[in-house]
């Protein structure tokens, strides 16, 4: 497998960052979150004056097996349908990176159809989609490798052409059920509790899924936590080269900015080979699947946004972006007191 070496945060300007944070024309800590992030970026880019460059998200899309087992209200097709969806321009993740400025990349990493070719998709494929996990692993061992090193090779090659900032976003009917069963496995959540709506189940729906999802992971029995046996067990392709572009990314010293449920279920796997990659993740939202909740306490995290969100594809991360630069923006155009002649608080 492709191995990653992510740096850890380099601290040496932590002092001087948070000096000015503080001495900015306002009292301390009245930007809340917002001054945290602008540390958080100042440390990623060793920096006192942080610059946000082409902000880029990447939309990875892929077809899971299990989907034909019913876990989704939505037939497999809606996955290729969306895919078209997104290059016609007219999906809410293309509404809401237009508004923002971000470039929307959409990556085919394993959807079942044959798309025309397009200077809009890039064709990372690898397979028709993933087999389903009820009856065997939804890839194989050197799939998962080898959409990893695909998902890598993309975000690195963002980041060359001058990108420092990535957005992740996601479509593939069934992901949320992949999602899941990561989740159960990795934090030792029982699979029930890990188990949402997704697109829109009802309650009898959502009792067969967790049934479902309940028997696929006895059928594994499982007796490894090992990321890439896991991924590749119960993943999907458009998981496993987010999976690969999250560490890249990180190893390049780029803002993750990360969206839903399904995104952060592939940053769970991302942290499990590389547990650095954390420090340079801004968690845009809290989103309504009861799950995700779980794992941003997992992580500690503080999302910006809590909407009620549920759609994925990125729109969180796409909404939460203008969030990320105001927080860069206040640290470098905001006035000090010094320098606005504003007196600051007496002791």
């Amino acid at each position: 497998m492709t191995s990653f070496a992510i740096p850890p945060l380099d601290t040496t300007l932590k002092n001087a960052l948070h000096h000015k944070i503080q001495h900015k024309t306002k009292p301390i800590g009245a930007l809340g979150q917002l001054e945290t992030i602008a540390l958080q970026i100042g440390l990623i880019q060793n920096s006192l004056t942080p610059q946000l460059c082409q902000p880029t998200m990447l939309v990875f899309a892929g077809d899971h097996g299990i989907a034909k087992s019913g876990v989704s209200p939505y037939p497999q097709a809606v996955t290729a349908q969306m895919v078209l969806n997104f290059l016609a321009g007219g999906a809410a993740i293309n509404v809401f990176s237009r508004q923002a400025g971000i470039t929307l990349r959409v990556i085919d990493a394993g959807v079942n159809h044959t798309f025309d070719a397009s200077d809009d998709l890039i064709d990372a494929k690898i397979g028709m989609g993933t087999a389903n996990f009820l009856q065997s692993p939804a890839m194989a061992l050197e799939q998962g490798v080898t959409a990893i090193a695909r998902g890598a090779e993309i975000a690195r090659a963002e980041i060359n052409a001058g990108c420092n900032i990535i957005g992740f976003g996601e479509m593939g009917i069934g992901n949320t059920s992949s999602a899941s069963c990561l989740m159960s496995i990795l934090t030792g959540v029982p699979i029930a509790q890990c188990v949402g709506r997704g697109t829109g189940l009802d309650d009898a729906g959502l009792t067969n899924k967790i049934d479902l999802l309940t028997q696929a992971i006895a059928h594994h029995a499982l007796n490894t936590t090992d990321p890439c046996v896991v991924l590749s067990t119960f993943g999907g392709f458009e998981i496993a080269m987010m999976v690969g572009a999250m560490l890249a990314a990180a190893e390049q010293k780029a803002v993750l900015l990360i969206d839903g449920f399904i995104v952060t279920a592939a940053l769970l796997v991302a942290s499990r080979i590389q547990p650095a990659v954390l420090d340079y993740c801004v968690f845009s939202h809290c989103s309504d699947e009861q799950a995700h909740q779980m794992l941003l306490a997992e992580f500690k995290a503080r999302p910006l946004l809590n909407m009620g969100l549920r759609l994925g594809e990125g729109t969180g991360a796409a909404l939460a972006y203008p969030l990320v630069q105001n927080a860069v923006n206040f640290l470098n155009e905001m006035a000090s007191f010094e320098s606005a002649g504003v007196s600051e608080r007496s002791a």
